[in-house]
Parts: C-alpha cells; sequence; structure tokens
C-alpha cells in the first residue's frame, strides 16, 4: 500500500497544566480514504486535531502529512494542506460576504485576479453554494454557514479534509445535503464525531480513541456491531438504530 498522507506515530502530549492527553497515539490516514475519529468526550480527539495543523506541537512522537513533518517552521504549507472545518462555522466566517470569506485563504497564497476569482467559485460550486456568492454570511443558515466554512478550506485544495462534528445542529435535510457533498469530494477524509450513524454512511472505517489510547482500528460497521467494545468506551447509538438493519449508499 502506498504511504499514507497522514502519519501519526507515538503522538504523546500534556497540557501546561499536567493533564495527560494522549498517550503515544498511532494513526495512519491513506490518501482518498474517509476515517471517522471516535471516542468519548475527554478521549483526546480534539487535542489529537489540533496537532494535524501545528496548533499544538506534539510532547512526543511525530505527525507527518504527505511526508512533511508537522513542525512550527512548516506550520503554513502544513494549513494548506491540512484544512480544519471547526464545529462552529461562525469561528471561519468574519468577512463581509462569502466571496471575501472563501477568498481569504487563497489571497494569502498570493492568489489574485481571475485565478483568485476561479478558485472560489469552484469550491462554492463544489459545496452547493454558488448562487450565495455575494451574500453575507450572516444572513445564511446554519447549515448554509457550515457549506461556506467547507468551502473556504476547499479553496486551500488541502490534501486532508479535517471535520470537527460536521453534522452538529444541523436539521435532518441540511445533514443529508452535506452527506451527499462529502460523498462527492474527492479528498481524503478525517471526521470527528459523535453522530455514529453519520460515521456509518459517511467513513468505510474508524478509529476509536479512548483516554488518550486507541483502543479499535477497523471497519466501521465491525466497531459499531462490537457490543463489548462500545459499552468499554460509553459509544451509544442512538435509540432504536441498529447498525445490522442499514442499507449503506455506494462508496461514491
Amino acid at each position: 500500500m502506498s504511504s499514507p498522507v497522514l502519519d501519526v506515530q507515538g503522538l504523546a502530549y500534556a497540557y501546561p497544566d499536567g493533564h495527560q492527553a494522549l498517550y503515544g497515539v498511532d494513526v495512519h490516514v491513506h490518501q482518498g480514504e474517509r476515517v471517522a475519529l471516535l471516542g468519548p468526550n475527554g478521549a483526546g480527539k480534539t487535542t489529537l486535531v489540533l496537532h494535524l495543523n501545528g496548533i499544538l506541537t506534539a510532547g512526543a512522537g511525530t505527525v507527518t502529512v504527505s511526508g512533511l513533518p508537522v513542525t512550527k517552521q512548516n506550520v503554513q504549507e502544513v494549513r494548506r494542506r491540512v484544512g480544519v472545518v471547526f464545529q462552529d462555522p461562525d469561528d471561519q466566517l468574519f468577512m463581509p460576504s462569502v466571496r471575501d470569506d472563501v477568498a481569504f485563504g487563497p489571497a494569502n497564497l498570493g492568489l489574485k485576479g481571475q485565478v483568485l476569482e476561479d478558485r472560489v467559485r469552484d469550491a462554492l460550486d463544489r459545496v452547493g453554494m454558488g448562487d450565495y456568492i455575494d451574500r453575507p454570511p450572516h444572513h445564511l443558515s446554519f447549515g448554509q454557514r457550515r457549506r461556506v466554512a467547507v468551502a473556504t478550506v476547499l479553496a486551500m485544495e488541502p490534501e486532508i479534509l479535517v471535520l470537527d462534528e460536521p453534522s452538529s445542529n444541523l436539521d435532518p435535510a441540511s445533514r443529508r445535503e452535506l452527506a451527499d457533498i462529502l460523498r462527492s469530494l474527492d479528498v481524503t477524509v478525517l471526521m470527528v464525531t459523535h453522530d455514529l450513524p453519520y460515521a456509518l454512511e459517511l467513513c468505510p472505517r474508524s478509529v476509536v480513541l479512548s483516554d488518550g489510547v486507541i483502543v479499535a482500528d477497523g471497519a466501521t460497521y465491525d466497531i459499531l456491531t462490537d457490543d463489548a467494545l462500545m459499552a468499554a468506551h460509553r459509544l451509544e447509538l442512538p435509540f432504536g438504530f441498529d447498525p445490522r438493519t442499514v442499507r449503506l449508499p455506494s462508496a461514491g
């Protein structure tokens, strides 16, 4: 198999107050994979994500993106390669118009003129928001803002798209629309989520992080139907949801 596009080896991290969040984590994601990162609150999922684009620096171990070590010296290129879509789209949308928000990152890379405009329009078209290019973001619905937030990251042409709780606070229609968009993207995806049906629908593989260590890594279906594993790590399926009875859409 090809070398992983994301390679985390022996990652350990303690916060300044002494709280140890990660203990020797190993995660490998290959190009084109869609992988869910699952685990209870406090498992260390956010801490792990913040290492992937250099917001936090490893206490021990290494993180590499397409062979490039995640270090302070490489942080600008790493953040181009690893696009993080945060849980609250308002953390990413701060400009007067949708166009300005999506253009912000590529403009900082030096793109301008028609090249920049084409990059912006392409990113918005990929998330179905091209008709909203001149709208102020604060006039959009929550689901529309989340899609624009995804576009701001896609405009950077990342190699890995990291999504933090992408389905949270979405109504069923917006949840479905976002799932269709994510399936259509030709990009490697790491999705942090508590929404286990969403993980099953979108991510063939899941990694379970619990108390700062990886406790499972395998097919999402196998993990969600392992009752002992689920109970041991406080992973709860929604009432009435049985993975064994779900017909999944084609991988797409």
